[in-house]
């Protein structure tokens, strides 16, 4: 939706590895059936003058489907797959709750048959109790859609439910990437650390160490000098302020871990 100005975007099609921000319009159309996405406000990613059947006919039209009556059988499956009644289709989105309007997102996502959805923000909109559903939801579709999610949150106790791998970004940097057990069990960079330290946990006997962060995110656009964290990390040695650390790649236990940090030179 956005033309980049720098970087890539690499996908594994089956043909091999492309950069879709390089392919052909034409070869971009087709490769965009393989690639969803749930947006993070279910409230405006719907059209509120279309019913739900006019919403989601709009990917199945785009990418072939003619005749109207496959199309509505197609809706109401999807429906049923999010735990919706099928009649719901002909209902506008102001007749629905936050939860039942993301389920209608999903369903909207899965209808071209994906394989790789983006679930930005999927469930911060929601209440608790129904993110508890929703993120049920996901992973039973994952599961029997065989479907990979890139789900983008801030909310660690999500990520540690749904994920089986983690990337840790700060200022727009990868500062740690590992599996998630692996990133909550054996913590190497600073800013995970404070992160995880700041999680609620009710049980006293596995209370993590709280490690208070100094200052205010610097900008993006005007980031300091050396590390991006190294303002506000308690560990920051004078090589941090001049040094953009390098990505250290560690083997522990048969599993990598990655790490953009110096202090990590010495694992």
């Amino acid at each position: 939706l956005i033309r980049p100005f720098s970087g890539e975007v690499i996908y594994h099609f089956p043909e091999g590895e492309k950069d879709i921000t390089k392919v052909p319009k034409k070869e971009l159309d087709d490769a965009r059936k393989k690639m969803q996405i749930v947006f993070q406000n279910p409230y405006s990613s719907l059209n509120p003058s279309f019913t739900i059947f006019g919403t989601m006919q709009e990917p199945l039209i785009r990418f072939g489907m003619k005749n109207k009556k496959e199309r509505r059988e197609k809706i109401a499956k999807l429906l049923e797959e999010v735990n919706l009644p099928k009649e719901y289709m002909e209902r506008y989105p102001n007749e629905f709750s936050g939860g039942q309007r993301q389920r209608i997102g999903i369903a909207r996502a899965l209808s071209v048959d994906p394989e790789f959805i983006v679930c930005d923000e999927a469930v911060s909109a929601l209440d608790v109790s129904i993110q508890a559903q929703v993120l049920q939801l996901l992973k039973e579709l994952k599961e029997k859609k065989n479907l990979t999610y890139m789900f983008i949150t801030h909310d660690l106790s999500v990520v540690e439910y749904i994920s089986d791998r983690i990337a840790v970004m700060y200022l727009g940097h990868i500062v740690e990437m590992a599996e998630t057990q692996e990133i909550f069990e054996n913590t190497l960079h600073p800013y995970t650390e404070a992160l995880l330290g700041a999680i609620p946990i009710a049980d006293i006997n596995r209370r993590r160490k709280r490690i208070p962060l100094q200052g205010d995110v610097p900008s993006p656009v005007d980031p300091p000098g050396g590390c991006p964290f190294h303002p506000r990390c308690p560990k920051c040695i004078p090589r941090c302020r001049t040094e953009i650390p390098r990505a250290h790649r560690i083997e522990n236990n048969g599993h990598e871990h990655l790490v953009c940090c110096h202090l990590a030179e010495n694992l």
